[in-house]
């Protein structure tokens, strides 16, 4: 069976080192199975890095264009339209060589873009349940050649960064979060080792959302490269109640109309569980109303022993529709 691996990375023949890569680059990610999950996609992936390996491979390059598919498996081969003339005369056989292709287009890929795979999860599992991001791809497939009479140095992976939410409660008392890793290790030869790893974040209380904690060289171990930083951002987990405001927390309190007129008891949850009671039995809430429960907020990060406070608004509640009798009412009281 005849392949043409120029029109599997879509190049025309004669495409040079630089056109190859480009060209692998993009059809590689395009059809990578743990992206495209399109029927064909994973067949399509194995001949993308098939023809990779012979054209990228000057010896077997330079075969394939004299002799074809076919010279690649030692047969004698039928030379294309730009194949194997000299002096008008066709030549009579191609050399023997064997195809090594390695079977494992992601070994491939690895190899390529220093990476085994930029979209899956780097992360298995955490304290909670977590989607991961992709990757970022700054850097994949660059090469780290030296030149001559310089020292070549060690290119490094880009940063992992994964976001990690955080409960108000936790950013009140502080926690340790426990992320469980699992990271490769490529050797020289192509193999790879998979190692798993427990990395401990202490999260110190009143924390902002947005701190940055770095595990230096914890990521993917490549031949030839410094291995990747793992940083996790901390992020505020939404709350069902409160809302933060840097170290003040906000609590927006529902009250019916009669009861901000004719004035009432409001009970105010606070982070630690228990109730705050303000008294408004002789005062009007109006929808401007706020007051502040000192001491009540985040604490500061810079010195615990401080904290925000609870800021208390209010959310007056209109009926639908007010009868006639009652509108009276309201137009002599008001």
């Amino acid at each position: 069976m005849k392949k043409d691996y120029y029109s599997v990375l879509g190049l025309l023949r004669g495409a040079d080192e630089r056109e190859i890569k480009k060209a692998y680059r993009k059809m590689a990610m395009k059809f990578h199975p743990d992206k495209n999950k399109d029927s064909g996609a994973e067949e399509k992936f194995k001949e993308i890095a098939e023809a990779y390996e012979v054209l990228s491979d000057p010896k077997k390059k330079q075969i394939y264009d004299q002799y074809g598919y076919e010279g690649l498996k030692g047969g004698p081969g039928n030379p294309g339209p730009q194949e194997g003339k000299s002096g008008g005369q066709q030549s009579q056989g191609a050399p023997h060589f064997t195809q090594t292709n390695n079977g494992d287009p992601k070994a491939n890929f690895s190899q390529f873009f220093g990476s085994s795979n930029p979209f899956e999860s780097f992360f298995t599992g955490a304290e909670e349940t977590m989607d991961f991001e992709d990757h970022l791809f700054g850097g994949f497939g660059q090469s780290n050649r030296g030149t001559p009479g310089h020292t070549c140095t060690k290119l490094k992976e880009p940063t992992i960064e994964r976001e990690v939410f955080v409960s108000l409660e936790d950013i009140a008392n502080g926690c340790q979060k426990k992320m469980k890793i699992s990271k490769n290790i490529y050797k020289k030869e192509g193999t790879a080792t998979q190692e798993k790893k427990v990395l401990k974040i202490n999260v110190k209380p009143g924390w902002k959302s947005g701190t940055k904690i770095t595990f230096e060289k914890e990521g993917d171990q490549v031949p030839g490269k410094i291995a990747s930083d793992v940083a996790f951002i901390i992020r505020d987990k939404p709350h069902p109640v409160f809302t933060r405001d840097g170290e003040n927390i906000l609590y927006s309190c529902k009250v019916e109309l009669r009861d901000a007129l004719c004035g009432t008891t409001v009970k105010v949850p606070t982070l630690e569980g228990g109730k705050v009671s303000l008294d408004f039995s002789e005062k009007v809430i109006k929808p401007t109303t706020v007051r502040k429960l000192k001491g009540l907020g985040l604490p500061s990060p810079k010195d615990p022993t401080k904290r925000g406070d609870l800021v208390v608004s209010f959310d007056i509640i209109f009926p639908d529709e007010v009868s006639e009798t009652d509108k009276n009412i309201i137009r002599d009281f008001l």
